[in-house]
């Protein structure tokens, strides 16, 4: 049998040739031989590109299609997804954290990073085709909401409160401990200036409301905690296709049951069809984290968890449109995050709990 050799980084799209990605085949325990191949950009990252290779054999068996992920060719928005840590955390993720939980995401056929330059990467990815992307604009249904939010327990279920999470240094938060406003602080004033006059009164003032309180948001890590996928939004989920649901883009940290929830509902679905079902949702969350063992957590501590959350939508847009590469889609989506997001913190009265 001859000896498999490993693939090396090649961390931009250009760069994949027949060879490697025959090794790539080789490396997941495939024997085809690519005679040629056709490539595609496909998605709406804003700080990545994903790129569609077909394939065509000259010999043996494969996938039709595998998908490669690399570093935006946008210089501000990949060196925001070093600053954040972005791409050495999805990286790490699939590597070191991915085979721990129980969260469909899509199978890895090969990884790699530079860690002294964490821009340098490559994730080879299954390709999830027919399964259909989640619209962040258009939002979701109920139905859709449920499944997104009982998925999610896959992930915060596993390794809750597991105490050696803390000892991985990589999955800290990226805004410093000792002042979480620094960075809202920075980004703040500017975002009010460029998109203020698209905002609701009440939005605005919301947004300069929490600032005067994000040190008790963006506080330290709370008593109970797990795993939280940081963007779990629609854009970065495929419906249907290989699985009911498939979560992708990741950028894991430490957080609270409800902030991921939180986040979706926040951001995905319009006021009035959130309220009619997000109790039911947060309620079949809640079950299957039990399911997973955890019975030291609340039907009211997650609901109180996800009341505190109610403004992570709105932080998103806050700080991420405004180190991102500006686009005509991305403000269209932050917008529609943040009134969503505002939204639901107004209706749940989210800044009464930060005290």
């Amino acid at each position: 049998m001859s000896q498999i050799t490993k693939p090396d980084n090649r961390c931009y799209p250009e760069k994949v040739d027949n060879e490697w990605l025959s090794q790539v085949l080789a490396y997941s325990g495939h024997n085809g031989v690519v005679r040629s191949f056709t490539k595609k950009n496909i998605g709406t990252g804003q700080v990545g590109q994903n790129v569609r290779f077909e394939l065509d054999y000259a010999s043996g068996n494969g996938p039709s299609s595998l998908v490669g992920k690399f570093a935006s060719d946008d210089p501000v928005s990949r060196q925001t997804g070093i600053a954040v840590n972005d791409y050495l955390k999805e990286v790490l993720y699939y590597q070191q954290i991915e085979p721990t939980v129980d969260i469909r995401t899509p199978k890895i056929y090969f990884s790699a990073i530079n860690l002294d330059q964490a821009d340098e990467f490559v994730l080879m990815m299954e390709d999830l085709t027919p399964g259909v992307q989640g619209d962040q604009l258009a939002g979701c249904n109920a139905d859709q909401a449920a499944l997104a939010i009982t998925e999610l327990a896959g992930l915060a279920g596993p390794r809750w409160c597991d105490p050696t999470l803390k000892d991985i240094e990589w999955l800290a938060p990226t805004m410093p401990a000792d002042n979480p406003r620094a960075l809202w602080d920075m980004v703040c004033p500017g975002f009010l200036e460029r998109y203020g006059d698209k905002l609701k009164p009440e939005h605005a003032r919301l947004v300069t409301d929490l600032g005067e309180k994000f040190h008790l948001y963006n506080g330290n890590t709370p008593d109970k905690f797990t795993l939280v996928h940081i963007d779990y939004r629609l854009d970065n989920m495929m419906f249907g296709g290989p699985y009911p649901i498939t979560v992708v883009d990741w950028s894991p940290s430490i957080g609270t049951g409800g902030a991921d929830a939180a986040y979706f509902m926040g951001t995905g679905m319009d006021a009035a069809p959130r309220a009619a079902c997000e109790v039911d949702v947060l309620k079949q969350y809640h079950q299957r984290l039990k399911s997973y063992g955890v019975d030291n957590y609340t039907f009211d501590e997650c609901w109180n968890d996800y009341r505190l959350s109610s403004f992570a939508g709105l932080v998103m847009a806050v700080i991420a449109s405004m180190i991102v590469n500006q686009t005509e889609r991305g403000d269209e989506m932050f917008m529609t995050m943040l009134r969503r997001s505002a939204d639901m913190a107004l209706h749940l009265d989210g800044l009464d709990l930060l005290k």
